[in-house]
């Protein structure tokens, strides 16, 4: 079986072949036009789409060395996302797919980063916890089996990766915020200040950045008058207060569920602070990062999931519409 996987939810134009659960192309096209912005705007990244998908698909077929009759499907991300982005995308599955005679399969953006867990660890077995992280959301899961999922916590209002991204906008940085913060607390030092890391001590799973964007913002409006320590410092700080966070509603999550494996999805997995903490804290566990190109949106994890719903009969038919608030259950 050979899937054209396609991803248009943001500002990413994607395009994947998978067959039989490899991925044989993973063509990825960032649209830098928004770093001005300092964000995407909806309007020109579905321009965007429209200019780059054909020629995103084209490449991922020639790199694949897969001719378009030897489709056997076409996976689309339905959901959750910005509405226009969705639609050029859903549009553009939908025409190919009917021109071509074979099934289009929506695919849930947020499945699509779980299991693109499976593409770097084959022998990955459920079930696992799931700390699903992005400029969208902040959500801990119990994963028994595919489409049998239990949320345990959720942020109460910012994701973590709108933190982020947020945070980098009080700092005078570019967008995206997260690999720039990321970049400049490399060069600081994490302890030199100390921002609030909400619901830290509660017993719950859930989560919450707004007061810790509020602080910084504060914070900056203080240090722009003394400038008494390095900004890099306050930068190392701020990133630090994310990832306590997150590392320690991990660690609850296993001891509540009892589970011996954490997967961890979504844009901010790719944060190599995060991932040497959650390492190094929770050596006793089972913690399982998708490959750096996986973590972005992408359409090898649409391919991916896309495959397994046509495998499973498990799919809607073609009359299927756009869901920019989808969620996974």
């Amino acid at each position: 079986m050979i899937v054209l996987g396609i991803e248009t939810s943001c500002d990413e134009t994607a395009a994947a072949i998978c067959s039989n659960g490899k991925i044989l192309s993973n063509v990825v096209s960032q649209q830098l036009v928004h770093s001005k912005f300092g964000g995407v705007i909806p309007e020109i990244a579905s321009r965007e789409h429209e200019l780059l998908l054909n020629q995103v698909v084209n490449q991922a077929l020639f790199e694949s060395g897969t001719k378009l009759n030897e489709l056997n499907a076409i996976s689309v991300t339905q959901g959750p996302g910005l509405a226009g982005t969705l639609l050029t995308g859903i549009s553009f599955a939908k025409g190919l797919g009917l021109g071509l005679e074979i099934p289009v399969v929506p695919v849930n953006h947020l499945e699509g980063h779980i299991f693109a867990n499976f593409l770097a660890n084959e022998k990955l077995e459920f079930p696992f916890v799931c700390l699903l992280v992005s400029g969208g959301h902040t959500q801990l899961w119990a994963i028994q089996d595919m489409s049998e999922y239990i949320l345990l916590g959720e942020t109460r209002d910012d994701a973590a990766g709108e933190a982020f991204d947020k945070g980098a906008r009080i700092l005078d940085l570019s967008y995206p915020g997260g690999p720039e913060i990321e970049k400049a607390a490399l060069g600081g030092n994490p302890e030199k200040i100390h921002f609030p890391r909400s619901l830290i001590s509660k017993d719950s799973l859930e989560f919450s950045f707004s007061g810790l964007k509020t602080s910084l913002l504060y914070y900056m409006d203080d240090f722009k008058e003394t400038k008494s320590i390095k900004l890099n410092d306050v930068i190392a700080g701020y990133q630090k207060a994310i990832i306590d966070v997150l590392v320690e509603k991990v660690h609850r999550a296993l001891s509540i569920t009892g589970f011996d494996t954490c997967i961890i999805a979504g844009g901010v997995a790719a944060n190599q602070s995060l991932r040497k903490e959650l390492s190094s804290v929770l050596n006793s566990k089972e913690i399982i990062f998708p490959e750096l190109s996986f973590c972005t949106d992408n359409a090898a994890m649409i391919g991916y999931v896309g495959e397994l719903k046509l495998k499973n009969g498990n799919y809607e038919s073609i009359n299927f519409s756009v869901k920019p608030n989808l969620k996974l259950i």
